[in-house]
């Protein structure tokens, strides 16, 4: 039995009205130094660069897809079938998925070359970290296999991250609200509610099916609209650019003149993560001010300055077919030392629905009136079409100009 509240918590949100918490290991998790962390970890990274209002936090986001798991518990027919354990399983892993995310989201993970996924794994683990002295040993175990995918809690899995689960519901909707974008907004509660347990597996009501179907087509087109915009990809190229440039002068023995102590120790050391969770975004717009002005190197400097002015990268789309002139000479002039941080040559791409084996949370389950259960893709003839013709590849040429 797990101790409750004397009175539930609320917090106020412009998706739900309210976020409820009523157990005290939530309330705990939230006020926990990992998770308040994400406060001051922007959720869209470049994209305020684009859409200015866009300035959420990780922290809104991951108490969102709290409070979709609270939804979940809520309306999904056969969830009231769980103990009370499995339930709190759901919602801490709900509430802690994005930990492990470094200063400016997704950016921070190339230069490391470990996933965020990685990271949260490690905070929940670590007997020194808050989130796992407040969890337990046996349920931080429970909520990092979750993580994992490790195949243990397979429902949970499935609700936490997979093609339709409380995460993407979540970021979708408050992604589309603080963009201004119309893209993203989902019909969530009909979402819900049309879900059920079957013999231990989420499954969808045939009766919801337009409903995925909207979703689908909503999350395609946000990532092509919103979170592949090319601007927003040029501002995290520039940060991805002042990062890597950091990391091949400390590898050449070359000093950095800036106040950047805990992210050299990350650079260095992949467990260091004290260090980690002392980065954050409020951390590195520090650091890149102090480049900006003193840095010695001229490569760091520009990259600095240039991020600090929203001096961005320029963009040629291939699609627009630009003249072959035109791009060799581009070519040419980065041929040098200096070129792979001033030329970057990009590819990005998504699919509506990715086909998905059987047994696989990603497969989205279909049960018919007549009890049948078919495959997303074999039951929607829109989603079959799409799973042929939604796989969209845009490439790009990003330049820097002085």
């Amino acid at each position: 039995m797990f101790e409750k509240l004397p009175r539930t918590k609320v917090f106020r949100d412009p998706l739900y009205g309210y976020i409820t918490v009523d157990y005290k290991l939530i309330s705990d998790l939230i006020d926990s130094k990992e998770v308040q962390r994400l406060r001051r970890i922007r959720q869209l990274s470049g994209v305020s660069m684009v859409f200015q209002t866009a300035e959420h936090s990780r922290f809104t986001h991951s108490l969102g897809a709290y409070q979709m798991a609270n939804l979940a518990i809520e309306h999904i027919d056969g969830m009231e079938s769980l103990d009370e354990y499995t339930k709190l399983l759901f919602l801490c892993s709900a509430l802690l998925h994005d930990i492990g995310h470094g200063p400016y989201s997704h950016a921070f993970e190339h230069v490391l070359d470990e996933s965020h996924e990685e990271w949260t794994i490690k905070i929940i683990l670590s007997d020194i970290t808050d989130v796992h002295k407040i969890l337990g040993d046996e349920l931080a175990k429970d909520v990092a296999s979750v993580i994992a995918h490790d195949g243990k809690h397979p429902l949970i899995e499935s609700l936490v991250s997979s093609q339709l689960d409380v995460d993407r519901m979540d970021y979708l909707s408050r992604d589309a609200y603080f963009t201004g974008a119309n893209y993203g907004k989902i019909d969530y509660h009909r979402i819900l509610r049309s879900m059920k347990i079957v013999d231990g597996k989420l499954v969808v009501r045939a009766s919801g099916v337009l409903s995925i179907e909207s979703y689908l087509m909503s999350r395609y087109h946000m990532y092509f609209q919103v979170y592949y915009h090319p601007i927003a990809k040029a501002y995290e190229l520039l940060l991805e650019g002042i990062y890597e440039r950091i990391k091949d002068l400390v590898n050449s023995g070359f000093y950095v003149d800036a106040s950047i102590e805990s992210f050299l120790r990350v650079l260095k050391h992949d467990d260091d993560l004290l260090s980690y969770i002392n980065l954050d975004d409020a951390y590195v717009n520090g650091f890149i001010k102090q480049l900006a002005s003193n840095s010695t190197d001229y490569v760091l400097k520009k990259l600095a300055l240039a991020f600090q002015n929203r001096h961005l990268f320029s963009v040629v789309e291939l699609a627009n077919e630009p003249k072959e002139e035109f791009l060799s000479e581009l070519k040419e002039k980065y041929n040098n030392e200096y070129g792979k941080y001033f030329y970057k040559d990009i590819a990005v791409s998504n699919v509506a629905y990715l086909h998905a084996k059987k047994d696989d949370v990603n497969n989205i389950k279909v049960l018919l009136p007549n009890g049948d259960i078919k495959s997303l893709d074999q039951y929607s003839l829109i989603v079959k079409g799409l799973t042929q013709s939604s796989n969209k590849k845009v490439e790009r040429i990003y330049y820097f100009e002085d």
